[in-house]
């Protein structure tokens, strides 16, 4: 019988949450669709997250299993899912139930409606620092006027998608992947639903400081070319003020006043120095981006599935638009 839903979560470390996790899902489910799958990706759990949905897999045959051969990242592991799906639709969303599986009816209903992605919005956002509130707020409307797509603000992960927008999203493969606008790219008709975003049930963040700038990274430069733009409007400016300041200079020796050389040349160096740096970074960070790219290596690795009749699904079709 063919799958109308599948459910990608990615798990990592999320043994306190796992069960409640698949309670939620399984009571929804049940009462929205017609037949549905969980598939479950462990990125390289250090816990006992993956005996969990081993043990979950042998006692229901509506849950599957991916096992990575370590940590490739919460990104890869929404890529390796949507490998392994059958649905006619697939919800991604995370493990640790801030994404409410209570919202899945509406994202169903939409694409009922016709549309191929449903993108849950946060409304609010409970159980956050101020900090990470305000500097989320600002990187989304940021990331909204740097990149050459439209991103929709205040949207994570958490979303449906049809089978022709899985299949599309399938054909990119890109290593540094930002799954909400890799999904904006890709088109199609879609739409927002509202949600308030819960607390963590269990555990800890799994994106601290260092994991959200690397992702804030990764969306910037994968759909804009603005930090290199901003590399050369600065030496513009340093040039200019260069002119400035070597004018300026001119005048007050033609005016008899003493100047100390010495600190004047040594800072506009170190000035110089810096922004040629800066440049060289930027460069650097878009030139490290295409190595990745043509090594050619695979994005994640399997160790162990659970519950897979076919495996891993055949390249998609072509789209047809």
């Amino acid at each position: 019988m063919s799958v109308e839903l599948s459910v990608v979560v990615p798990v990592y470390n999320e043994e306190e949450s796992v069960p409640e996790l698949y309670r939620r899902l399984t009571e929804v489910l049940s009462g929205t669709v017609r037949s549905y799958e969980i598939v479950l990706v462990d990125d390289g759990s250090r816990d006992r997250s993956w005996a969990l949905i081993k043990d979950l897999a042998a006692r229901d045959a509506r849950v599957k299993g991916v096992s990575f051969s370590r940590n490739f990242g919460h990104q890869m592991a929404f890529t390796a899912g949507l490998d392994h799906v059958e649905g006619d639709a697939v919800v991604i969303m995370d493990a640790d139930l801030q994404d409410p599986p209570e919202l899945i009816p509406e994202l169903v209903a939409r694409w009922r409606e016709g549309y191929d992605v449903a993108y849950a919005v946060r409304a609010k956002r409970e159980g956050e620092t101020f900090f990470k509130l305000v500097t989320a707020a600002v990187f989304y409307r940021l990331l909204q006027r740097v990149t050459n797509v439209s991103i929709p603000v205040d949207t994570g992960d958490f979303r449906l998608m049809s089978r022709k927008a899985a299949d599309a999203f399938r054909r990119l493969s890109e290593h540094h992947r930002f799954t909400r606008g890799m999904v904006s790219w890709l088109g199609f008709r879609q739409i927002g639903v509202p949600y308030l975003r819960a607390a963590r049930h269990a555990g800890e963040t799994k994106y601290p400081l260092g994991k959200m700038l690397r992702l804030a990274s990764d969306g910037i430069t994968s759909f804009s070319y603005l930090p290199l733009q901003l590399a050369s409007w600065l030496g513009v400016v340093v040039c200019a003020a260069a002119v400035v300041a070597l004018a300026a200079v001119l005048i007050l020796k033609a005016t008899g006043s003493t100047l100390a050389w010495t600190w004047v040349a040594a800072s506009g160096l170190a000035l110089l120095g810096g922004i040629q740096l800066i440049a060289v970074g930027l460069l650097g960070e878009y030139v490290g981006r295409v190595f990745d790219e043509v090594r050619g290596r695979p994005l994640y690795l399997v160790q162990e599935t659970v519950g897979m009749i076919g495996g891993q699904r055949s390249a998609p079709p072509p789209i047809t638009v």
